[in-house]
């Protein structure tokens, strides 16, 4: 969930080879788009727009998202997208794959799962997030929705957290739970942490100081307090290590 607005950054040739992604490119791109590269609920026109210059307006189930085609070229070009029309129409449709979730999607399909809650990757909260393809999309409230409504979709997608299916794989002290219905949505076992420590203790594995290592879209490791540390001092990623006790009283990011 924490990917670039285009997707994963590019590799080393492409940051070096530094091309300048324009308007009438982007444009091009919009155009060249296919029924198979758009979802069907969702609908965009370019706009001329006023002294701003041209825009894109996306519309699906009630949500409407305006952006400068400027805008989007600069920002291609600051992730060192090629400027060819391969580049920028992949770097379009991963755009569009990471479009605002209506609040009526996320009331119908979203998943409660654990993201940062700060800038600085040290907090942890559940948010509400969408799957599309392979990629899991977080969902920010529109402007219109109510309280009432967040907690809803809130309520409806912690539900659904409950019933994602995992697989709990055990490696001497640590216990490796990894999501079988999609990648990504593998924090969502942390909804109901009693049922994976049951499993646990049934398979041997029993926690005297049991401890968990998260790191958003990731499989979720168990473990002893003193190995749990261990296991986060030696990642490669942003990653918290959280006392069982305390998974229950996480907020929302």
């Amino acid at each position: 969930m924490s990917e670039t607005l285009f997707g994963a950054p590019a590799g080393l040739f492409a940051r070096l080879n530094r091309t300048e992604v324009r308007v009438p490119d982007v444009r091009a791109a919009l155009a060249r788009l296919t029924p198979a590269d758009v979802d069907p609920e969702l609908r965009f026109d370019v706009f001329e727009g006023t002294g701003a210059g041209p825009m894109v307006v996306l519309e699906e189930a009630g949500r409407r998202t305006r952006v400068l085609l400027a805008e989007l070229a600069t920002q291609m070009t600051r992730s060192r997208v090629a400027a060819t029309p391969e580049g920028v129409t992949a770097a379009v449709v991963a755009w569009l794959a990471r479009r605002p979730v209506p609040d009526e999607v996320a009331a119908a399909a979203g998943t409660a799962l654990l993201d940062w809650s700060d800038p600085g990757e040290t907090v942890l909260g559940w948010r509400v997030t969408v799957t599309r393809g392979a990629l899991v999309v977080p969902w920010r409230p529109s402007r219109t929705a109510s309280l009432p409504l967040v907690h809803q979709v809130r309520s409806a997608a912690l539900g659904r957290a409950a019933t994602v299916d995992a697989t709990l794989r055990l490696q001497g002290p640590v216990g490796l739970c990894t999501a079988t219905d999609a990648p990504g949505l593998d924090t969502a076992v942390l909804v109901r942490p009693e049922s994976l420590l049951q499993e646990m203790a049934d398979r041997g594995l029993r926690l005297r100081d049991g401890h968990v290592v998260v790191s958003p879209g990731r499989p979720v490791a168990c473990a002893e307090g003193p190995v749990a540390r261990r296991l986060a001092a030696e990642a490669t990623e942003p990653c918290a290590t959280l006392p069982w006790q305390t998974v229950a009283d996480l907020g929302w990011a």
